[in-house]
């Protein structure tokens, strides 16, 4: 009839979790019943994450100690209790180790002088009937403030206070048990009949069982009476279904109907164990298939008035009903009116909880729940107190400054709608308008003589091919989608080729012009538009070879870097092969270095109109601008490594556009009386 003891430690456990004390004291009577509880406790708290701060051994019922002996363990207990860690407690045994160990926390407040057991709450186990021991007395009462008490579960049956109400002493002449109950309780005695006295105090029999305190009497049906009141009934199902058993088989037989005389108890069982029924209190009373009662247990807190009567007040129970056996179920509301709860909940750690942002990191030596909180490593977070490890946060977010969530990242690129991509959109357009108006200004006076020199025809391709690299620099703002991550590197490395070219070509023009002035030179059959358009043909061709294989086995692609920066994702191109695309680079360095180079050889050339002076800045300027671009390009990240290279492009296309016709512009525009045939045909003395 007692509900199976495994569902009593699942629910201490649960008790514990529910309020947060993980760091627990245990007190066990010292028996085997002690170590089997401790055998299944241990095992138990350490699955769920709870420590045991220590175990202490009580004597069991019946042993008794010197004075000394009391005095040392005295001592012994009360360090572990006066601790501010350990703040809960649980108690295991008969009831009367309550009288033990409010003994010896009586004698260590002796000792050290202060209240030993302040703000600690007490776990007792059903073994334990604290209410009913009656042996706590008024100057102990004060250590037990704070209990919580596992009873087994009871109902009371309609009538029953009526019954008790009705109990007189008288009622049973034969019951001595019930008269020397009344006189105990009472602290009253009947009339001795033997001494033919009467005492001072006698009992009228008409005393109340109800004006008893709780300690000496309960008025409501304890679980002990409850269980006992089931046991009757179930014995007495068990025999109606056992006669109407023995009834059908003999009625089947023929035979006369029999009595129980000759029935033995063990022949009870089967019917026992298939019992099942509606008790008046509107309970169902069953058996498992161990022949265990179906049942939990109640808990309830204790509180202890000063005149050491105690009130009971039910905060939840172990509900065996449940498809998890042994969960507990919390009333909140009781809680409230649990008058030691109602202020502040104690707090029985060994460490503080690690907030969200840190994480636990063991102490050598000592229990899992003993442990230091360490804040996040860079780059990881927690969000839930007590984590063991932090973790990290998804590719497309961080973690915040607090490591205790993670933020979305912003994608970033470079935009026409902030300063820079401003900046840079207006100095393209601003170029391309010069570039046009220079442009047109040649077109103009295609028939003066600064125009004709050096191939008009190369002149114009290198003004186009300069419109459209201030163009291409247009391509590197705004989000990067397929058609323009495909179209950006090509785009800008052919235009770029062919600008080069073309100055390469205007270069090898000057020189070979030169050289066939010369009386029996044989370059005269290298003077003309085809050697230059060959050159500027060629090269060109070169570049776009070099693309067409780079689209063909690895184009670029629209793609986004989440790891590069930690808050920002960054919309980017892919550039697919990074080998092509410092190829191409390599291939417009190269072509540089020769014009740079031609140009420099060429410079002192007796020429009023030469242009190897002009393009020999600009290609300083030029080469200059790409050298710095590649560690610049390297080291900056994001949207700025594209705006590095988009001002690289405007610069050195406005290094060829100011240094090559800047010069002829002033002479066309402001000085024409020098733009005629003496002047190109004027040498030095």
């Amino acid at each position: 009839m007692i509900p199976n003891e495994d569902h009593q430690y699942k629910g201490i456990i649960q008790l514990l979790q529910h309020f947060g004390w993980t760091w627990v004291g245990l007190f066990v009577v010292d028996d085997d019943s002690g170590d089997r509880f401790l055998q299944a406790m241990e095992t138990l708290i350490s699955q769920h994450g709870i420590c045991s701060a220590f175990t202490e051994r009580m004597p069991r019922q019946g042993q008794f100690l010197a004075l000394d002996d009391l005095d040392g363990m005295a001592s012994k207990i009360c360090l572990p209790i006066m601790g501010r860690k350990a703040n809960t407690f649980v108690i295991y045994g008969e009831s009367m180790i309550i009288l033990w160990l409010s003994t010896l926390l009586a004698i260590a407040e002796l000792e050290y002088e202060e209240t030993i057991a302040h703000g600690k709450v007490w776990i007792m186990t059903a073994q334990i009937d604290f209410p009913l021991t009656g042996l706590v007395t008024r100057k102990s009462l004060h250590l037990f403030q704070s209990t919580l008490s596992f009873m087994i579960h009871s109902a009371e049956p309609p009538g029953f206070q009526t019954y008790l109400q009705k109990i007189h002493p008288y009622q049973a002449q034969r019951d001595g048990f019930l008269q020397e109950f009344w006189e105990h309780a009472f602290g009253c005695s009947f009339l001795n009949q033997t001494l033919l006295t009467e005492i001072d105090e006698s009992c009228t029999g008409e005393e109340g069982l109800e004006s008893l305190p709780g300690s000496i009497f309960e008025m409501r049906m304890t679980g002990h009476s409850y269980s006992i009141y089931n046991a009757v009934y179930a014995v007495a199902h068990a025999l109606h279904a056992m006669y109407s058993s023995r009834t059908h088989h003999r009625s089947m037989a023929g035979g006369k109907q029999g009595d129980f005389q000759d029935l033995h108890s063990w022949q009870l069982h089967p019917f026992l164990q298939s019992v099942s029924f509606n008790n008046s209190a509107g309970e169902t009373v069953s058996f498992n298939e161990k022949g265990e009662i179906v049942a939990g247990f109640d808990i309830v807190g204790v509180i202890i008035f000063p005149n050491t009567s105690f009130h009971k007040v039910k905060i939840g129970m172990v509900d065996s009903y449940a498809a998890e056996r042994g969960k507990v179920i919390i009333d909140e509301q009781s809680i409230l009116l649990y008058r030691s709860f109602n202020q502040v909940l104690p707090i029985s750690v060994c460490s503080d909880s690690c907030q969200p942002g840190f994480q636990k990191k063991k102490k050598e030596g000592e229990k899992f729940c003993c442990y230091d909180c360490i804040i996040c490593p860079e780059g990881k977070i927690s969000v839930w107190k007590d984590m063991p490890d932090c973790f990290q946060c998804p590719a497309d977010e961080y973690p915040s400054q607090d490591r205790d969530r993670c933020i979305p990242k912003v994608t970033t690129f470079l935009s026409y709608e902030e300063p820079l991509g401003i900046t840079l959109a207006s100095l393209a357009v601003s170029l391309f308008l010069i570039t046009a108006l220079v442009l047109g200004i040649f077109i103009k006076h295609k028939d003066t003589s600064i125009v004709k020199a050096n191939n008009r025809d190369i002149t114009y391709a290198l003004l186009v091919s300069l419109l459209l690299c201030f163009l291409s620099s247009l391509l590197f703002i705004g989000y990067p989608r397929k058609v323009t991550c495909l179209l950006r590197q090509p785009t800008f490395s052919i235009i770029f080729s062919v600008s080069v070219s073309c100055v390469l070509a205007k270069t090898i023009t000057v020189v070979v012009a030169f050289m066939a002035t010369k009386p029996g030179s044989s370059m005269r059959k290298w003077v003309g538009k085809r050697m230059a358009n060959s050159i500027v043909l060629s090269c060109s061709l070169i570049q776009a070879g070099i693309c067409g294989v780079w689209l063909a086995t690895s184009p670029p692609f629209p793609d986004l870097d989440m790891d590069l920066l930690p808050e920002e994702m960054i919309a980017e191109c892919n550039e697919g092969s990074v080998a092509m695309f410092y190829l191409v680079l390599g291939y417009l360095g190269l072509l540089s270095i020769i014009s740079f180079t031609v140009a420099f050889l060429a410079r002192k050339l007796p020429d009023s109109f030469n242009e190897a002076k002009f393009i020999t800045f600009s290609m300083l300027i030029f080469c200059s601008v790409w050298l710095c671009f590649v560690p610049t390009y390297l080291s900056t990240k994001g949207k700025d490594m594209v705006a590095v290279e988009s001002f690289s492009i405007l610069a050195s296309s406005a290094g060829l556009l100011g240094c090559i016709f800047s010069p002829k512009c002033y002479i066309i525009v402001l000085r024409p009386e020098l733009n005629n045939r003496k002047q190109l045909i004027r040498r030095k003395d």
